[in-house]
């Protein structure tokens, strides 16, 4: 499938809400089977994601320059837009390969914030993949699996991974 068809699927951002995961006494998960191929897929394709400069800062010596300039001057830090996104998908990947444990085939407890995550991790693959300016190319087969990682989230029913009891 290319990358268009697979990014047709996705929901508009400007009208997609997520889901009120908020469960009275416990921690809401969402269990979905991944595999360790899978896993190595994300991974690389995170590592891929990760090496884009969207803000042009590390081709621009000049722009660059003046960033580093306003920085020292006035205090204000070098912000780069996709640095929280990409800590949550390092973590996202953190978790579910601890959740895998070394096994090829396993079930991880995915969060809400794991749901928010893959979305944005789909959105901003298309956001890079459409900017003329980047020049993102990621492979087909690793969003596609991405994709539907994203679906057996959205998918499923939320459990309780510590329910409480009423008696606590």
């Amino acid at each position: 499938m290319s990358l268009e068809q697979v990014f047709a699927r996705l929901p508009n951002p400007s009208s997609h809400t997520f889901p009120d995961y908020s469960l009275p006494r416990g921690e809401p998960v969402l269990p979905i089977a991944v595999t360790h191929e899978e896993l190595s897929t994300l991974l690389a394709l995170y590592e891929r994601f990760r090496a884009v400069d969207p803000t042009g800062i590390d081709s621009n010596p000049m722009l660059e320059a003046a960033t580093t300039f306003m920085q020292q001057s006035f205090g204000i830090p070098q912000y780069r837009p996709g640095e929280q996104l990409a800590d949550d998908i390092a973590a996202l990947l953190n978790d579910f390969s601890d959740d895998l444990g070394g096994r090829s085939l396993g079930v991880v407890d995915a969060t809400p914030h794991h749901h928010r995550t893959l979305y944005f991790f789909l959105v901003s693959c298309r956001g890079y993949h459409a900017a003329p300016h980047i020049q993102f190319e990621p492979d087909e087969a690793a969003v596609e699996t991405l994709y539907d990682v994203y679906q057996r989230v959205v998918e499923q029913d939320v459990y309780l991974k510590h329910p409480a009891s009423v008696l606590e």
